[in-house]
């Protein structure tokens, strides 16, 4: 028996992902890394679609062992533009319905990574603070806790709990907060009804991206137990990596158990502005283009509702991208590299920003906290500004939704201090993760 297989963990996780490998090396074609994040930035071959699959070919041969790769499946976003340009899903998808799971490689091979001792630095010390703290240490030292979790919506008078909740990410919960206010504010001006939850921890949706498989069911769990004993049937979301989360880890984790509806909040306010309970009206002088974040366009093909938002809003020049539907441009600030790499993220997020300059904007607007803050960082030294499309769906129905980039006003935060005072950038977060 190879080495490598004499260990039943990896022989285990060969004999799952080997026919989709095999699938992948002897195709011979790599259209995946043209459109790839990470290849575009950092030209490497060990850190392409097509090594991520040669690997498991060449664990089962046993010329390579876990250890051996483990630091390799750090530079993936997950992004999925890979999946999609493969010729395996372009050609034969439709007929047999099938999909390069690069994405479920790659989170494979970072679970069995942990499972067998092997551990990124940064990852290791983000998951154990989210562990401790039941959120991500999106703010540096300052800590976060299911007690300040709801701190956004202080003064909005939201009930807790009921058939429908507002699940905020802690991204936007703790530093991001000016879209979530943007979000219920916008929810109540259309009566539509929903709380937030009783006591509510990360998605675990980052944990499972890094490996740590164990710790992120634990916190579905949670939530799941907590949405049960509240009564809710409903969850709507902000932010696309708690959707895929809730719609992929989730009913993995309960099967047929898991019966809660999960609703984009942008999709609810496309269908709320198209039914003319939402009309936009104070034109915005903003010349714009819209970046797709990943997991909503490239993975769920959601692209259509917030187009249709952004085109509903006077005053917009609105210049759109290439790419739509099929392997839009990457922000970097998924699948956890911006707390291992952030040097990578922010590489990507550059070039983001510098096909965006090129359609002579001044803001480049997304629908995903987590795409923000490396972006807004990418933005700044180019002059553009980074806002969500609830940000300024919410400023053209005449909502002030309060400070951006971490800010509470001063009368929302009940300790008086404004957030800017001690948000830390995600940069700065993993300096000392």
């Amino acid at each position: 028996m190879p080495i490598a297989l004499a260990d039943p963990k990896s022989r285990e996780f060969v004999e799952e992902w080997r026919n989709a490998s095999y699938n992948c090396f002897s195709s011979g074609h790599k259209f995946c890394r043209e459109v790839c994040p990470v290849t575009q930035v950092a030209h490497n071959d060990s850190w392409t679609p097509t090594a991520f699959h040669a690997n498991v070919v060449a664990m089962e041969r046993g010329e390579l062992s876990i250890g051996d790769i483990a630091a390799d499946y750090v530079n993936c976003t997950q992004c999925g533009a890979c999946e999609l340009r493969c010729p395996n899903t372009l050609f034969a998808g439709d007929f047999y319905r099938f999909r390069t799971r690069t994405v479920d490689v790659v989170k494979a091979a970072r679970a069995l990574a942990v499972s067998s001792g092997i551990h990124q630095p940064r990852w290791r010390s983000w998951t154990e603070r989210t562990d401790e703290f039941t959120h991500e240490p999106v703010l540096g030292e300052t800590a976060v806790c299911p007690e300040s979790v709801r701190e956004w919506a202080n003064d909005l008078d939201l009930p807790i709990g009921g058939e429908t909740v507002l699940f905020v990410d802690c991204e936007a919960a703790f530093f991001r907060t000016s879209v979530p206010r943007a979000a219920a504010q916008l929810l109540q001006m259309a009566r539509y009804e929903f709380g937030l939850m009783e006591e509510q921890w990360c998605c675990g949706g980052p944990a499972a991206e890094m490996g740590y498989v164990e710790q992120a069911e634990r916190f579905a769990c949670h939530n799941l137990d907590n949405w049960r004993r509240s009564g809710t049937k409903r969850v709507l979301v902000l932010d696309p990596h708690d959707y895929i989360t809730f719609t992929e880890d989730y009913p993995k984790y309960f099967g047929a158990e898991f019966d809660i509806e999960i609703v984009l909040v942008i999709e609810v306010l496309a269908e709320l502005i198209r039914h003319g309970k939402l009309t936009p009206s104070v034109p915005l002088d903003r010349a714009v283009t819209y970046h797709d974040p990943c997991r909503l366009n490239k993975r769920k093909g959601i692209w259509k509702e917030p187009r249709e938002i952004l085109r509903a809003i006077p005053g917009l020049a609105f210049a759109d991208v290439d790419h739509v539907t099929q392997w839009s441009y990457c922000s970097g600030g998924g699948g956890g590299l911006p707390v291992e790499k952030p040097e990578l993220a922010a590489a990507i997020s550059e070039m983001r920003l510098e096909r965006a300059v090129e359609l002579e904007i001044d803001t480049l607007v997304t629908a995903c906290p987590w795409a923000e803050r490396p972006l807004t960082a990418a933005g700044a030294a180019r002059g553009v500004d980074v806002v969500d499309v609830l940000e300024l769906l919410a400023e053209s129905l005449g909502i002030r939704v309060g400070g951006r980039r971490g800010d509470h006003d001063d009368e929302t935060r009940p300790n008086g201090r404004r957030g800017s005072r001690h948000h830390l950038g995600r940069e700065a977060a993993t300096k000392d993760v």
